[in-house]
C-alpha cells in the first residue's frame, strides 16, 4: 500500500517541484517576523514527519525543501505524505551533507535514532543552520556538551525536542513552587512505567535493498544487520541496544526528568547517582533494562526515576486528557507522573498535558492548573526564535543537563548497578575510569563527534 501511494504521487510531484521550487523556496532570508523559513528533515519516521508537517501548518510561511533518510522506503513514503498534506513534494536525499550544503535551507529537523542526534545537529550548526533536535539529545555526556559548544560558537538556534518546556502548566507549577506554598522541597519522584514484551534478537541477515546500513549505523560500532534493529516502515527495536539509545529511561524518562528540572528552577548537575537495572521481569535479551531504579543526589533533596517496559497496568494520559485543560489523569496508574513532596504539600505533575494538582491535609486538592499537549507551542517557539534570534524554550544548555541525567543513570547501571560520584563542573565521574569511558563514547572513523567543534 505504501509503495503504490508514493509511486503514484512521485510522477506528479516531480513536475510540481520543477515548476514551483524557486517560488516555494527561492533565496532564503530570515530577518523578520513574516520572512520565509525553509526547513529540511533528517530522519523521516512517523514522529519526525508528523512534527515537521504540523510545524508548517501552524506557522505562516514555513516550508520543507528536503527530507533525508537512509531508509529508502520511509523516505519515499514521507515525501508522498508531505505532498498529500502540504501540496508540494520535497526533494529527497540519502546524504545529509546535501542539506548542509544547500544555502536555501535555514534549519534542520533531526529526528533520527538517538545515536545520530548530536553529530547531525553539530554538522548543521557548522553549516550555518539552526536545528530542532528530538529527544533524548545524546547517548553519552560528551556529545551533547559538544552540541552546546557548537550552538554557541556558530550562534545557532538549537531547540531540543523536550516540548514540555513550552507547556503552560510548567510555568505555573514553577511559579507555585517558587512562591513557597509547597514548602521546602524534600523528595521528588518521577516514573516511566509502561507495558512491554520480551525482546529476543533475530539472527543476522543480509542488508535489505531498502537500507544503507553503514550510514544508518553512522557513529555506532559496525555490526551485522538484524531485523530486530531496523524495520522497513515501523520504528524498529534499536532502543534495546546501548549503541543507539538509552532504553526507556532515554525514550520516556528524558521528558519527565527535563520537565521536573524545569519546574524546580533548573538545578545544576547532581552530586551523585545510584543506578540499578536489569532484565528481571521478562527475561529478554535487550541490552537496555526491563526495569530500572535511579537515585540522584541534589544536595537538599533526592530525585528518583523508576520504571521500564514491564508494567502493563500503567498508562499514559489518553488524548482526551492531553487535549482538555479541564481534565487531569488518574495519578495512581499514570505512567509518567511526577511527585514533588514539599513540607507543606504534594504536587502531582503530568507531562504532555495533564496539568498539575497539589494535595494538602486530608487528601484535599488545594491548587491546580490544567494544560494541553504542548507540541504546537514548542514548534511555534522554534520558528519565532529562528526569526528573532532569541533563546528558545528548549535551551540547549539546560536540555543537555537533562539529557545528562539519563546518561548518568544508565552509566551507573552499566558499570555494575552502583553509586557514582559526579563532578558537575568537569562533567566527569570521580574515581571510576570505566564510567568515564562510557561518558565519552567511542565513534567509528568518519563519524566522530569532534573534540573541537
Amino acid at each position: 500500500m505504501y509503495r503504490r501511494d508514493f509511486l503514484k504521487a512521485g510522477a506528479a510531484g516531480a513536475v510540481g517541484m520543477t515548476l514551483g521550487s524557486q517560488l516555494l523556496f527561492g533565496k532564503s532570508s530570515v530577518a523578520g517576523a513574516n520572512d520565509k523559513v525553509v526547513l529540511a528533515l533528517i530522519g523521516s519516521s512517523g514522529r519526525g514527519t508528523s512534527c515537521i508537517i504540523n510545524c508548517c501548518k501552524i506557522n505562516e510561511n514555513v516550508v520543507i525543501k528536503t527530507i533525508c533518510d537512509v531508509n529508502r522506503s520511509k523516505l519515499a513514503y514521507a515525501a508522498g505524505r508531505i505532498e498529500k498534506e502540504l501540496g508540494y513534494r520535497p526533494d529527497t536525499t540519502e546524504e545529509m551533507r546535501t542539506i548542509f550544503d544547500d544555502k536555501d535551507v535555514d534549519a534542520v529537523w533531526v529526528a533520527t535514532p538517538e545515536h545520530w542526534h548530536c553529530l547531525a545537529a553539530i554538522r548543521a550548526c557548522q553549516a550555518g543552520k539552526d536545528a530542532y533536535v528530538e529527544k533524548n539529545l545524546s547517548v553519552n555526556i560528551f556529545e551533547s556538551r559538544q552540541l552546546v559548544e557548537a550552538a554557541a560558537k556558530y550562534k545557532r538556534i538549537v531547540q531540543a525536542g523536550f516540548q514540555n518546556r513550552s507547556a503552560s502548566q510548567g510555568f505555573s507549577a514553577r511559579e507555585y513552587i517558587q512562591s513557597g506554598k509547597l514548602g521546602k522541597i524534600v523528595t521528588v519522584k518521577t516514573y516511566f512505567m509502561l507495558g512491554g514484551s520480551k525482546f529476543t534478537e533475530a539472527p543476522a541477515t543480509p542488508v535489505p535493498a531498502w537500507l544503507d546500513w553503514d550510514k544508518w549505523l553512522g557513529p555506532a560500532p559496525y555490526r551485522p544487520f538484524s531485523s530486530s534493529i531496523v524495520d522497513e516502515y515501523g520504528r524498529g527495536g534499536w532502543q534495546n541496544y546501548w549503541a543507539y539509545s538509552g532504553g526507556l529511561l532515554d525514550d520516556e524518562a528524558s521528558h519527565t526528568l527535563d520537565f521536573t528540572r524545569m519546574v524546580l528552577g533548573n538545578p545544576p548537575h547532581p552530586k551523585s547517582v545510584y543506578g540499578w537495572g536489569g532484565n528481571f521481569a521478562l527475561g529478554g535479551t535487550s541490552e537496555t533494562p526491563e526495569a530500572q531504579a535511579i537515585t540522584f543526589d541534589f544536595g537538599e533533596y533526592v530525585l528518583t526515576a523508576d520504571g521500564g517496559p514491564s508494567y502493563k497496568y500503567m498508562q499514559k494520559a489518553p488524548g482526551e486528557i492531553r487535549n482538555d485543560a479541564k481534565r487531569f489523569p488518574n495519578w495512581r496508574n499514570y505512567s509518567a507522573r511526577v511527585e514533588i513532596y514539599g513540607t507543606e504539600g504534594l504536587m502531582y505533575l503530568g507531562r504532555h498535558g495533564g496539568g498539575w494538582q497539589v494535595i494538602g491535609n486530608k487528601d484535599q486538592i488545594v491548587a491546580e492548573d490544567g494544560a494541553v499537549f504542548p507540541d504546537n507551542a514548542h514548534q511555534k517557539n522554534f520558528i519565532e526564535c529562528i526569526r528573532s534570534r532569541k533563546t528558545p524554550n528548549g535551551n540547549i544548555e539546560e536540555c543537555h543537563r537533562s539529557a545528562t541525567l539519563v546518561n548518568l543513570g544508565n552509566i551507573a547501571c552499566r558499570v555494575g548497578n552502583k553509586q557514582l560520584l559526579f563532578d558537575g563542573k568537569t562533567e566527569k565521574f570521580i574515581g571510576d575510569k570505566k564510567a568515564n569511558v562510557l561518558a565519552k563514547g567511542n565513534y567509528r572513523k568518519g563519524y566522530e563527534v569532534p573534540e573541537k567543534v
